[in-house]
């Protein structure tokens, strides 16, 4: 067996955040219909647009490998998101329940912004100065989110769960 290098680790790891992206499209929706407050069910819906670009975005980094576009089951966003449906189940009508939400997408946004920090400092490590900047435009998008989910709890999200307390 051949040894693996960094490009292995890189495109092994590039799998999987693309397999992630695509089973957040999939979970935002929901999160949005669950959303109570207004300003969470914009943010959703603001990051479902956002998430299909971050898609095309890996899809050319894809082609800068010259490698077809396929994820790798990821177990870490699949956990995270079950926790979310968990939260959504769980907390249906409850006053509580967006201040859940942006726990469940902030541990989603946390996960992505690891994944798309490393690899942003793998390409440039490997010289893939395109994909390095495609990564660190979804990098900085990612960040964004997470900091407007921030001020969604702050303003809203946890002062609503904590008067109902």
């Amino acid at each position: 067996m051949a040894e693996k290098k960094l490009d292995d680790l890189f495109l092994d790891t590039l799998k999987d955040i693309y397999y992630a992206e695509r089973k957040i499209l999939k979970a935002l929706p929901k999160m949005a219909k669950a959303a109570q407050s207004p300003e969470l069910k914009a943010a959703f819906e603001k990051h479902e647009d956002e998430t299909e670009g971050q898609v095309e975005r890996l899809q050319k980094v894809f082609e800068i490998l010259g490698k077809k576009a396929r994820g790798k089951v990821c177990p870490a966003i699949d956990g995270i998101i079950e926790e979310g449906e968990e939260i959504m189940d769980e907390f249906k009508g409850s006053p509580a329940l967006d201040a859940g939400l942006v726990s469940a997408a902030q541990a989603v946004e946390h996960y992505e912004i690891t994944r798309y920090g490393t690899l942003k400092r793998w390409a440039q490590e490997l010289g893939m100065q395109d994909a390095a900047r495609l990564l660190a435009q979804t990098l900085a998008e990612e960040s964004k989110t997470d900091e407007a989910l921030t001020g969604i709890a702050d303003a809203v999200a946890n002062q609503k769960a904590k008067k109902a307390a």
